[in-house]
């Protein structure tokens, strides 16, 4: 079992190396670039078409997995500051989204320290990008992102085509013009891909942090006054608000 001191000594670094890995998380989910992707096939018209070379783009950052790995930082801390405010004070409440326990016994030092995580928590899913509504997307398991319905767009290209002004006489040649011509040389093939996160979701997911903190608020109010033991609060919080989508 560890010392009360030694739980101090490592809490300020386990901040600093939290909050400089959910920042820098919080700085890639807003780069729109990193979550969106592109599969672009060209087809000719015939064998003897132009050949074009197929243009991809992976995703290379996916919202969710931005959220799992914040989680998984702010879980590491949450519980680091759980052990340590646990020793520190007597004063305990329970942290319930109704009938629904998420901390027992949560010491009033820790509750306030949650009420700051939990807005962070906030902000962070807050500036998460969502879908692009303009655009329909289905979920493609086999990429684990979004993505459209492929879309077909033809291209043309220029040829020049003689064109009779007269035709020739006895007296006359023919004579004629070269034009240009638009026909149809192929077909692009274009597919749209996002690592973003369905808008219904992102307001679900905020709901659920705003219920957090509500009931945080409320226990600290009730709250009043320990050997260190080792806590362990961080995943049943970031269970609950990264749960499952509910129906209805």
């Amino acid at each position: 079992m560890a010392k009360l001191c030694q739980i101090i000594a490592i809490i300020s670094s386990r901040k600093s190396t939290v909050q400089k890995e959910v920042t820098e998380l919080h700085h890639k989910a807003a780069k729109e670039a990193l979550l969106t992707g592109i599969s672009r096939t060209y087809t000719p018209k015939d064998e003897s078409g132009e050949k074009q070379p197929p243009e991809n783009k992976s995703v290379q950052l996916k919202a969710m997995d931005a959220v799992q790995s914040a989680s998984r930082a702010w879980t590491s801390l949450f519980d680091v500051v759980a052990t340590q405010d646990f020793a520190n004070c007597q004063a305990k409440a329970d942290v319930k989204v109704g009938d629904l326990p998420l901390v027992k016994d949560c010491p009033v030092t820790h509750l306030l320290f949650l009420e700051k995580q939990l807005q962070d928590i906030h902000t962070f899913i807050e500036k998460l990008p969502t879908l692009d509504p303009a655009q329909n997307w289905v979920y493609d398991e086999n990429k684990g992102c979004f993505r459209t319905e492929p879309v077909e767009q033809l291209r043309t290209q220029k040829v020049q085509e003689p064109l009779v002004l007269y035709h020739a006489t006895k007296e006359h040649p023919a004579q004629t013009q070269v034009v240009s011509k638009d026909v149809v040389a192929g077909t692009w093939t274009t597919t749209h891909f996002s690592g973003a996160i369905p808008a219904d979701r992102k307001l679900e997911m905020l709901e659920r942090v705003v219920k957090v903190q509500e009931a945080v608020k409320f226990a600290r109010e009730q709250a009043n006054q320990i050997d260190v033991q080792d806590k362990s609060i961080g995943k049943e919080i970031f269970d609950f608000i990264l749960g499952p989508k509910r129906a209805g």
